[in-house]
């Protein structure tokens, strides 16, 4: 759900840093063991509570504009609908102003639309970083207390046995928004 920039950016902070952990590896003593997490963020925007009151609330937050939306949506279809069934029989000045107010419906329609994906957009993208930022902070409390080397976000393949995304979603839901 990360913006392709961010993925990239991830990507690379990520090579660079197995890089770096490797040539301190190669210069210190090998430690007995590496301990290793994976954490599916995929997976803790779908099952999370935090995720799903941030949805919930982003619903609430949208619904009279959506509900505004559907009433000039339906004005359209009954403009539209009327229009077609009497443009024979009205005179010609009518007709030209019922097109003419069908058209600003529509037009009306199509910004408020626009402008409600947009907001959308915006607001659910403040609300995805707001919980990532909380996902990570998590993170880092369980690699600390943990005694993690390292975790990673994005793997072609995790076995269970190091995927601790169930402790994430556990302590995510425990704590609350700082909102």
């Amino acid at each position: 759900m990360l913006p392709l920039a961010s993925r990239s950016v991830f990507r690379s902070v990520l090579v660079i840093s197995a890089v770096c952990l490797s040539l301190v590896a190669g210069a210190q003593p090998r430690p007995a063991e590496i301990k290793i997490g994976f954490v599916d963020r995929e997976r803790i925007l779908r099952e999370s509570e935090a995720a799903k009151r941030a949805q919930a609330k982003l619903k609430r937050e949208f619904a009279a504009r959506e509900a505004e939306l559907e009433k000039l949506e339906k004005q359209g279809r009954e403009l539209e609908t009327t229009l077609q069934k009497e443009s024979v029989t009205l005179p010609e000045a009518e007709r030209s102003a019922r097109e003419r107010q069908l058209a600003q419906v529509t037009r009306d329609f199509k910004r408020l639309q626009r402008e409600l994906r947009e907001d959308q957009t915006l607001r659910s993208n403040e609300e995805l970083v707001s919980l990532q930022e909380r996902a990570n902070k998590i993170i880092s409390e369980i690699a600390e207390k943990e005694k993690f080397d390292l975790i990673v976000q994005e793997a072609v393949f995790a076995s269970q046995r190091i995927d601790i995304t169930d402790k994430v979603i556990k302590a995510l839901s425990a704590s609350t928004p700082t909102k």
